[in-house]
C-alpha cells in the first residue's frame, strides 16, 4: 500500500419540485452530485474519517486506503484554524490524535502541519502498525482537495463535516472558508458539505445554492429536542439541505422512506458491518457511512 505523506411523510411536508432526479428504480439522488455517480452502484460507501478502522483518522494515509478498500468517497472533519485556514481534524483540541495538549482553533495551520496525528494509531492497534503511519500530519483542506484532484483519484465524493461552536461568527467564517476551497478547486459536483450545526448549513447554501448540503442527526441530540422523524425531514427542508444523515439507531425504513418522498437523499452513519445492513434492510438508501469501508464493499452487490 503507498501511503501519501502531507509534509412527504403523509403528504405533511411539500417536496420542492425540480432540485433532485429520480432514477429508474425511483430512488432520489440530490442534483449536486450527479455528474460523477449516478451510474454507480448503491449504496454508495464513504470511508467514515477515511479507513479509519485500519488507519489513522483524518489523514491522507485514511483516504488513500478508504479508496483502494473499494470506497467511493470520504467523510472528513473540518475546523478553522487560528489563521483562518481550514484543517482536517476530528477533535476541538489535540489530546486524543496528537498525543499532546493543544487547542485546534488556537494555532495556526503550518503548526497544526507540524502535528504527528498518525502516531497514536499505532500504539493503540498495534496488529495494524505501518511505518509510514507515524508521519502522517494534519492536513488543510486545500491538500487533501489536491489529493482528491489527482487522476486516480478524481471520481471519489467528498463529504465534508463542518465542526463548529455555537458561536455564529465562527461558524459562519468556516462555512465561507469551506465554500471558497470548494470553488476554487471546482468541487461542486463532488462535495456534501454537512453538519449537525444547522446554520453553519444554511449559511454554506446562502454562498453558493448550487453546494450539496446534509442534515445530521443523531439520537442524543433528537432526543433531547424530542425531535421525530416528521419534524427531522421538515427541518432538513427547512434550511434547504439536500441530503439527510441519519445515525444508524435512527435509520428506521419508515425514516427512509419518508426521506425519499421529499425529494432527500437519506444516509446512514456509522455502519462497519454487513450484518447491520442486512438485518436493516433500507432499500432505497443513498449512501453509507463507514469506518470500514473493505467489509461494506466486499457485501454491495450481494443479497444485503
Amino acid at each position: 500500500m503507498s501511503v501519501p505523506s502531507t509534509s412527504n411523510l403523509n403528504g405533511s411536508v411539500s417536496p420542492r419540485p425540480g432540485r433532485r432526479v429520480r432514477d429508474p428504480a425511483g430512488v432520489v439522488y440530490s442534483v449536486a452530485i450527479l455528474s460523477t455517480d449516478l451510474n454507480s452502484p448503491r449504496p454508495l460507501i464513504i470511508g467514515h474519517r477515511g479507513a479509519s478502522a485500519v488507519a489513522p483518522e483524518n489523514t491522507l494515509a485514511a483516504f488513500a486506503r478508504a479508496l483502494d478498500e473499494g470506497a467511493d468517497g470520504v467523510e472528513l472533519d473540518v475546523r478553522l484554524a487560528r489563521d483562518g485556514v481550514p484543517v482536517v481534524i476530528h477533535d476541538a483540541t489535540l489530546r486524543r490524535t496528537g498525543l499532546r495538549e493543544g487547542i485546534v482553533a488556537e494555532m495556526t495551520s503550518p503548526e497544526l502541519g507540524q502535528i504527528d496525528v498518525g502516531r497514536w494509531f499505532n500504539r493503540a492497534n498495534p496488529q495494524l502498525t505501518h511505518k509510514d503511519y507515524a508521519r502522517q500530519f494534519v492536513p488543510t483542506l486545500d491538500q487533501v482537495f489536491r489529493f482528491f484532484n489527482e487522476d486516480a483519484n478524481r471520481e471519489a465524493i467528498i463529504y465534508v463535516e463542518l465542526k463548529t461552536d455555537e458561536a455564529e461568527q465562527s461558524s459562519n467564517e468556516l462555512a465561507h472558508s469551506v465554500g471558497q476551497c470548494i470553488n476554487e478547486f471546482e468541487f461542486r459536483s463532488r462535495v456534501v458539505v454537512v453538519s449537525f450545526n444547522l446554520n453553519a448549513l444554511a449559511v454554506s447554501k446562502q454562498i453558493d445554492g448550487t453546494i450539496c448540503t446534509g442534515a445530521l442527526f443523531e439520537p442524543r441530540r433528537t432526543a433531547r429536542k424530542l425531535m421525530s422523524t416528521r419534524r427531522m425531514i421538515a427541518t432538513t427542508i427547512e434550511i434547504g439541505a439536500d441530503e439527510i444523515l441519519f445515525h444508524r439507531l435512527i435509520a428506521t425504513s419508515k425514516a427512509v422512506h419518508c426521506a425519499l418522498e421529499n425529494q432527500l437523499s437519506p444516509v446512514v452513519w456509522t455502519v462497519n458491518h454487513a450484518r447491520w445492513m442486512r438485518r436493516a434492510n433500507l432499500p432505497g438508501l443513498h449512501a453509507v457511512i463507514t469506518n470500514n469501508p473493505a467489509e461494506i464493499a466486499a457485501a454491495r452487490g450481494l443479497e444485503l
